[in-house]
């Protein structure tokens, strides 16, 4: 069962962690900053087990068909963080590569240049893209907790360890406190 999460943390050589490393700076990073730090640790989670789920679904029905790459690094949990950025995103258009796109189109654009990261696997990261879809547009809405229980998740181990540690961005988990970092 632990595998389920620990998967996260595989990484075959340096380009696949390095890769791995930029996707989940930019795209959990902002991430973080709308739910707060407490949220993000407990969908980090969420994701990572519904896209394990997944994957160990489809891969039986895929590997009849064609060679399935091993689930392995943070890139499916990044894509289900970007498939509920892009779902709950009020923009319709942005810019990709300098052409204008509709928001919703951009992580299977994504998905697509992930398909040539080495040792990435284009299943486990289509599994993190739809659960984050289907979070996104509420179909698990039975995973979210009202920013009442964030906050007080803050003032509890380990999380008021985080925000005591020098360098560390700790996100607050309620809207107005975060308004509040925000602004200070």
């Amino acid at each position: 069962v632990h595998r389920l999460v620990t998967y996260i943390f595989v990484y075959e050589d340096l380009i696949s962690l390095t890769c791995g490393a930029i996707i989940i700076w930019y795209f959990a990073g902002s991430f973080e900053k709308n739910v707060g730090t407490v949220k993000h640790c407990f969908l980090t989670m969420v994701f990572a087990v519904l896209s394990a789920l997944m994957y160990l679904l489809l891969e039986t029905v895929v590997s009849r068909v064609t060679e399935v790459e091993d689930a392995k690094g943070f890139m499916p949990v990044a894509f289900a963080t970007l498939g509920v950025s892009t779902t709950r995103s009020r923009m319709k258009r942005t810019l990709l590569f300098g052409v204008r796109v509709p928001v919703v189109l951009v992580p299977w654009f994504m998905l697509c240049i992930a398909w040539f990261i080495p040792h990435s696997s284009l299943l486990s990261n289509l599994c993190g893209l739809l659960a984050g879809e289907a979070y996104g547009l509420g179909y698990c809405f039975c995973l979210d907790f009202p920013e009442s229980v964030g906050s007080k998740l803050d003032r509890v181990f380990p999380f008021s360890l985080l925000k005591r540690i020098p360098g560390l961005k700790y996100i607050p988990g309620s809207l107005a406190e975060r308004r509040a970092f925000e602004s200070s």
